[in-house]
């Protein structure tokens, strides 16, 4: 059985995702940053971004990630976001819409959240 960390992907209004994973991709304020079984422990802040989680079983879960901590050790990886939406949960016209108000409002955070949202889903399709 190959090497694996458990992870946990919390919102701050709820659980998003957890499970076993054999590689978790993740953007911090110093870049971004690959965690797998045996890492160094670390403590973190994320940005936002897409987090790609490679579970045990060989599939791909992806998140887009709004702001929040992550943390690891003794095998256990926890992403603790402020907001976070899985690529399956996201409406794509909804969030290109957004993009767009953003863009006219020039509204720079509300503009970077859409662009990550349309980037989770991007990594999946």
């Amino acid at each position: 059985m190959a090497a694996e960390l458990h992870v946990e992907l919390v919102a701050a209004d709820r659980s998003v995702w957890s499970g076993e994973a054999t590689l978790v991709i993740a953007r911090t304020t110093s870049g971004d940053i690959g965690v797998m079984p045996g890492h160094q422990p670390l403590l973190g802040v994320l940005e936002s971004g897409p987090v790609t989680i490679r579970t045990s079983d060989g599939g791909t879960v992806v998140a887009a990630v709004h702001g929040g901590f992550i943390s690891f050790a003794d095998d256990k990886l926890s992403l603790l976001a402020e907001i976070a939406e899985l690529s399956d949960e996201i409406d794509v016209e909804r969030a290109e819409r957004a993009l767009e108000r953003a863009k006219g409002e020039a509204n720079a955070a509300a503009e970077r959240r859409a662009e990550v949202r349309l980037r989770a889903v991007a990594v999946v399709h």
